[in-house]
């Protein structure tokens, strides 16, 4: 994990600057790591469209999952044992973060830009982000990306081109979770997929509150993970991440 020098840019209170919860703190900065570590750091994400400037969002209410809560449905486990794909961690960042800024069926356009491409990747050469791939044989089928400060997990965006090969990548997540007893993982804007995987929502106050303490404790042990390549059979078998 690098030192990053400090942020030449100084981001303001959210509730001080948005007492009724929009959502929109400030506009401008850039995305370098030292920016993406101040700006986290203070409870503040990017999100903006290909073409706008670079805008800062802490939303009320603020939606996280408990990994302690977190229960996989059985249509997941069945599928975890019937196709045992591979899961690794950490192994294909770059990979995971394109396929995710591809567009969805859903929608054309994507949030995840170059410019957010080249900024996230720099945190996780710099030590401060984190993947979790699923692979069919060579291929990445699904998988997620975020960031990492201290035990502060982030949680960033999915993706998948098979069925459930995201949701194998969130248990995964919780399992690390779980393991490394985390209180939280951040999951920003509340959505019915997010609530349908467990998450549930608490005021912007609060998360930034148990933020502060969470940044400061000693960091996630990825390394433990990065190693090792899992089999989603034996994860759905088991509860737990084996070799």
């Amino acid at each position: 994990m690098q030192f990053l020098p400090p942020s030449q840019f100084i981001f303001p209170h959210p509730v001080e600057v948005d007492p009724e919860g929009e959502g929109l703190i400030c506009i401008g900065a850039d995305l370098s790591p030292s920016t993406l570590f101040e700006a986290y750091s203070h409870g503040l994400f990017p999100w903006f469209s290909e073409g706008d400037p670079i805008c800062w969002w802490s939303p009320e209410p603020r939606c996280i999952i408990r990994p302690q809560d977190y229960h996989p449905s059985k249509s997941l486990l069945r599928n975890m044992k019937k196709y045992d794909y591979k899961i690794t961690v950490n192994h294909a960042f770059e990979r995971v973060i394109r396929s995710c800024s591809l567009p969805r069926a859903y929608a054309q356009d994507t949030w995840i830009t170059e410019e957010i491409i080249q900024g996230y990747c720099d945190m996780f050469t710099a030590g401060y982000g984190y993947s979790i791939e699923v692979w069919d044989e060579d291929q990445v089928v699904g998988g997620l990306y975020g960031l990492t400060i201290g035990q502060g997990c982030f949680g960033e965006s999915m993706f998948s081109t098979q069925t459930d090969v995201s949701k194998m990548a969130f248990y995964t997540l919780m399992l690390i979770g779980q393991e490394q007893q985390l209180p939280w993982i951040d999951c920003q804007l509340v959505n019915d997929h997010l609530l349908s995987l467990g998450a549930s929502t608490i005021s912007r106050q609060t998360y930034l509150n148990s933020l502060q303490d969470v940044i400061n404790h000693p960091p996630i042990n990825w390394q433990k993970y990065q190693e090792g390549v899992f089999s989603s059979k034996t994860i759905a078998l088991n509860a737990r991440l084996s070799e």
